[in-house]
């Protein structure tokens, strides 16, 4: 498959609301955000494959939260993909751009054939928002669930929040005009108001795992509602998700011309990462010049590498830790 230049759409969330269905839900699609994060590493196409995944989430998670907030999502497990990280930044004002940023950490020597997913083992899908200073950071998690990251998503706003959502992605690499091979990613999130007391049906969990599920929540005309606007998810084709010709707003008609969707001001979201010498210096206040003195590299500095942006910062080791004798560069 090939597409041309940018697309005035990519980078964007659109958020929008089923009024005739008691949902919300955003529309994401995913170009330089991607070439950004995944152009800092050498990853496997494995890796990749998951990191795409995960960032798509995370853009279509965060639109929702407030101004200077910041949503991170976290994979920790036992399997040769040990950690996927993702941070979103809110805007500092409206109308401004979002930031994303993400990495993997893995063994390369216990990457297998299998598909991306089974890559990751047991483990935990993590939720944490920073409201800012003077705040405590919200924390949720639940078990990686199901066959994707998206399925483990799903069952975290089941589980933690007892929210019905539903992730519907597609991701891959798309030849461009050009020849060259670039990863595009395209999604729909989708989610039951929080207007309705939402609780396990008496079978408590349809999930063989035990874990609650979107259905265990619903009854009556709230699970019709959610069959038949899932059932028009389910008939999206790669093209029209991942947007080449197809406008988000042209797609949300598509799909819901009947549930009388309404749509609000587009976020846009670029790479971006939060690093700083300044960090750097705080996270190395807490050591004594004992401390430091065993992080001194031959050439006699204390470095530091940024995993999200792979910055790299070299400090005078007299001007970090508690016990520094300048604060100069």
């Amino acid at each position: 498959m090939s597409l041309g230049n940018k697309i005035a759409w990519d980078d964007t969330v659109l958020p929008f609301q089923l009024d005739a269905a008691d949902m919300r839900g955003r529309i994401a699609r995913l170009d330089g955000v991607l070439q950004g994060i995944l152009k800092q590493h050498q990853y496997p196409e494995a890796v990749e494959t998951l990191i795409a995944e995960m960032t798509l989430l995370t853009a279509l998670m965060g639109e929702s939260i407030k101004l200077q907030w910041k949503l991170s999502l976290q994979v920790q497990t036992n399997g040769p993909v040990r950690m996927i990280a993702t941070d979103f930044y809110a805007p500092k004002a409206t109308g401004e751009t979002a930031q994303i940023r993400a990495y993997a950490s893995f063994d390369r020597e216990k990457l297998t054939d299998k598909a991306p997913f089974d890559q990751l083992g047991t483990g935990y899908f993590a939720v944490l928002i920073d409201q800012g200073e003077g705040t405590k950071p919200y924390q949720g998690l639940s078990p990686i669930n199901g066959k994707s990251l998206s399925d483990s998503a799903e069952t975290y706003f089941a589980q933690s929040e007892q929210l019905p959502t539903s992730f519907h992605l597609k991701f891959g690499k798309i030849r461009q005009a050009n020849g060259k091979e670039n990863w595009r990613a395209g999604g729909i999130m989708v989610q039951h108001l929080p207007t309705s007391n939402f609780q396990a049906s008496d079978e408590y969990s349809s999930d063989p795992s035990g874990l609650l599920s979107s259905q265990d929540l619903l009854n009556g005309d709230n699970a019709e509602n959610w069959n038949r606007i899932n059932y028009h998810l389910g008939t999206i084709e790669e093209l029209e998700m991942i947007g080449p010709s197809v406008t988000p707003s042209e797609l949300l008609v598509r799909l819901f011309h009947e549930e009388g969707p309404r749509i609000f001001d587009t976020q846009s979201v670029r790479f971006g990462c939060s690093c700083s010498e300044e960090r750097v210096r705080q996270s190395l206040s807490i050591y004594s010049a004992k401390d430091i003195s065993k992080m001194i590299t031959e050439e006699g500095l204390v470095t530091a590498d940024c995993q999200f942006c792979g910055a790299h910062y070299e400090l005078d080791p007299k001007s970090v830790g508690f016990e520094a004798v300048n604060s100069g560069n």
